[in-house]
């Protein structure tokens, strides 16, 4: 009892101490979160082990960043950067080889390419006349003429190139990269996906971030404003928006506090702070207006051909998401008319509208990298996720086809001007330098400073990875 007569106040156990003085700690992270270093680090998270902060790689790196441009629904190898004479010669005779199962089956006869191919460069690599753009390039690109896929469906190829396996639930490939690195730029996402109008088959799974925290998963943009959702506060004052997100912090601290660590929790606390910041960062990163009318034209921004016109939005985000550090960004295509490059009829139609659509912006956004000096340490790849038939499926049609097809990589310690790998003289399997997806991922992590095999996390009782128990670095590409 106090001399008056009074009773003394209950004394607090720590857990309860914490819990009451959580609203002010939240308060206090909020006032921290208004403000940032130089580089984007917010002071909130100042020694404390967030999952986007930068983290050094296995061993010196020859590639920072990555960027993907993916080709939905697999461009024919024979049409684009792997011409075979002897298709041309065969036009319109049976198929001389065994044809194996794919997806359709509806096959017909040999179906030579309907364009010509030149050599371009001091390489001499040769090129299809439907990139006209890209072919002032090759110097810089490095054809694999023999990858091959284990799936000849879309989902199951997809989630294959994407992840590592051929089912759903797996992290994507730039979930293991900002997983296994952080990011430059702790005010955007590690790892972004500009969508051009067309998710893949397999959908959001594709850049997913499956076991791992959900702080490493794709985050989706539209390459037009607004590019997601909520981007713009719709608040009527800083003061208003500062008290919610106050009252969010103080609710996450408490929750943080009563069910101690928890990956998931910490990891939607962590994509809340980082929405916070991108309403600041993003609109900046979408205002192209500060780029040149130079600059516009080299990508195509404003082409009379509307496909064209997204994708070299996609192609100029992609090189200012590099620019401020973002680790890995993935581009989708645009929708074209025709069913993306999955020409089972009307190749001619679709390829060409496929092709006009791309070239010139990613062109640009290759020569643009190299001119700001990014390129050397920016990894490009175009791939998409299996190839098609030499034989035609009905009329004027391509089917599926994982047996041998043709990617290309630029920059990021790649050899430019050379052609590794090949297929048969039919363009039909791969029969030189066999190149698996493990391989490709494993490649890319190398260029990445990583080992393959020690970025893993546990999960099910064992530790996995992007390759599974399999895949080897390209050593004959490397620069």
């Amino acid at each position: 009892m106090y001399p008056c007569g009074r009773t003394y106040p209950k004394r607090l156990n720590r857990r309860q101490a914490l819990e009451r003085v959580a609203h002010g700690f939240g308060s206090l992270a909020f006032a921290n979160l208004l403000r940032s270093d130089p580089q984007g680090e917010p002071a909130s998270m100042k020694g404390l082990a967030h999952p986007l902060l930068p983290k050094p790689s296995h061993y010196p790196p020859r590639a920072k960043q990555v960027i993907m441009l993916y080709m939905d629904g697999g461009p024919a190898q024979m049409d684009t950067f792997d011409p075979k004479p002897r298709l041309s010669r065969d036009h319109g005779k049976p198929f001389a080889m065994k044809m194996e199962p794919t997806q359709f089956n509806n096959n017909g006869n040999t179906y030579g390419s309907p364009w010509s191919f030149r050599e371009y460069g001091q390489s001499g690599m040769p090129v299809s006349e439907l990139f006209p753009h890209l072919s002032g390039c090759v110097d810089d690109m490095c054809f694999i003429r023999s990858m091959v896929s284990e799936f000849s469906e879309h989902t199951n190829a997809n989630y294959f190139l994407h992840t590592g396996l051929g089912l759903s639930g797996r992290p994507s490939a730039g979930a293991w990269v900002t997983y296994g690195l952080g990011s430059l730029n702790q005010n955007l996402p590690g790892f972004v996906v500009i969508n051009g109008g067309l998710t893949p088959p397999g959908g959001l799974d594709n850049f997913s971030s499956g076991f791992l925290p959900a702080a490493y998963q794709g985050s989706l943009f539209q390459p037009n404003d607004p590019p997601v959702a909520n981007i713009h506060p719709k608040e009527s004052s800083v003061s208003a928006q500062a008290r919610k997100l106050s009252l969010l912090q103080r609710l996450d601290q408490q929750s943080a506090v009563e069910l101690g660590h928890d990956s998931a929790v910490e990891s939607a606390i962590a994509n809340q702070e980082l929405a916070f910041r991108m309403q600041s960062s993003v609109p900046e990163l979408m205002d192209l207006s500060g780029e040149s009318e130079v600059t516009h034209k080299l990508y195509g921004v404003g082409d009379a051909y509307k496909p064209t016109d997204i994708f070299a939005r996609e192609c100029l985000l992609a090189r200012r998401l590099i620019e401020r550090g973002v680790r890995f960004v993935e581009l989708t295509c645009p929708n074209v008319g025709a069913d993306r490059w999955d020409q089972h009829g009307g190749l001619q139609k679709g390829h060409t509208n496929n092709a006009k659509a791309v070239d010139q912006p990613i062109a640009a956004l290759l020569r643009d990298l190299k001119g700001r000096g990014l390129l050397d340490e920016t990894l490009v790849i175009w791939a998409g996720e299996f190839g098609r038939t030499p034989f035609s499926q009905g009329a004027d049609g391509r089917d599926h086809n994982p047996f041998g097809f043709t990617i290309w990589l630029a920059g990021g310690g790649v050899q430019g001007g050379m052609a590794y790998g090949a297929t048969d003289d039919y363009g039909y399997k791969a029969i030189e330098n066999r190149v698996e997806i493990y391989d490709l991922h494993a490649t890319m992590m190398h260029l990445l400073g990583m080992d393959h095999t020690k970025l893993t996390f546990r999960f099910g009782g064992r530790d996995m990875r992007l390759t599974d128990v399999h895949g080897k670095v390209i050593k004959p590409i490397l620069a």
